[in-house]
């Protein structure tokens, strides 16, 4: 039986303030350009935005639809399996350092193939938005890429590269290892919030050593209003992913739907004897 293919996100342990206070001495060692000073001050509005929506996203639960998919000749689809699940982000504070993980319910899961077809397992794209986190942030090189209009709002291109060597938020989980994506890729962000509306991202020929031939994803964002509030949000709605090896090509689709906030009440007897 085949081992399925895990791509996740690692437990995050945050110290932002450090992060922060590093990146800021980094940007006053030389002057900056018109350029650099509009991407810096771009980079920091996301960075601020990604702090705050972590917190949000911690708060809310969703519907999560997930499609797997067996590509075959001219990517054809040999396979297909759905699956339904009750998605949250558990967001958790022990000694100040904060810890993220994905928790899956399930709704309805797909019955397995009887061939034991392996397939993709495709976990934590949802969050990619923590490239842009104080904490992930100094472990990229980001530049402008102009302008676009994605729904009618207009957006600035950012292109950003993991640094060899540098911590990663994305992982690929194989045979009882983990090897840190160096993903490479574009945020479509609003110039004035820092929110961002679109990710795509991949790699390089970087993990081609244990036959990962090659990797895509695209996550998009829309702006959510809660019934209680007039604050716009702005949360995952898709996230598609592609991984192909020497023999083998997948292809998942995610959807998130039915945001809800959610708050959890404990409740504390004293048994007497």
């Amino acid at each position: 039986m085949n081992s399925p293919l895990q791509l996740a996100t690692r437990l995050i342990h945050v110290l932002a303030v450090l992060a922060a206070f590093l990146i800021n001495c980094s940007a006053a060692e030389t002057p900056a350009s018109p350029e650099a000073q509009k991407l810096n001050d771009l980079l920091t509005r996301t960075a601020d935005h990604t702090s705050v929506f972590l917190d949000q996203f911690s708060d809310v639960k969703c519907t999560e639809q997930v499609r797997q998919e067996k590509l075959g000749k001219d990517n054809r689809v040999e396979l297909k399996e759905d699956s339904t699940f009750d998605y949250l982000v558990i967001l958790t504070n022990a000694n100040g350092e904060l810890n993220l993980s994905e928790s899956r319910l399930p709704i309805h899961e797909a019955k397995r193939d009887r061939k034991n077809t392996s397939m993709l397992l495709s976990n934590g794209f949802a969050t990619l938005f923590l490239v842009f986190h104080p904490y992930y942030a100094a472990a990229f090189t980001f530049n402008l890429a102009g302008e676009d209009t994605v729904g009618g709002r207009l957006l600035e291109k950012v292109n950003f590269q993991h640094v060899p060597g540098m911590k990663s938020p994305a992982a690929l989980a194989l045979r009882g290892r983990e090897y840190p994506l160096e993903l490479t890729g574009t945020a479509w962000i609003d110039p004035q919030t820092g929110a961002i509306a679109k990710i795509e991202a991949g790699i390089a020929d970087t993990l081609q050593d244990v036959g990962l031939k090659a990797l895509s994803s695209e996550i998009d964002f829309a702006p959510l209003r809660f019934s209680d509030s007039k604050q716009e949000y702005w949360f995952p709605t898709q996230a598609r992913v592609e991984v192909e090896t020497p023999r083998q090509h997948w292809r998942n689709l995610h959807q998130f739907t039915a945001y809800k906030k959610f708050s959890v009440s404990t409740e504390e007897q004293v048994i007497k004897k």
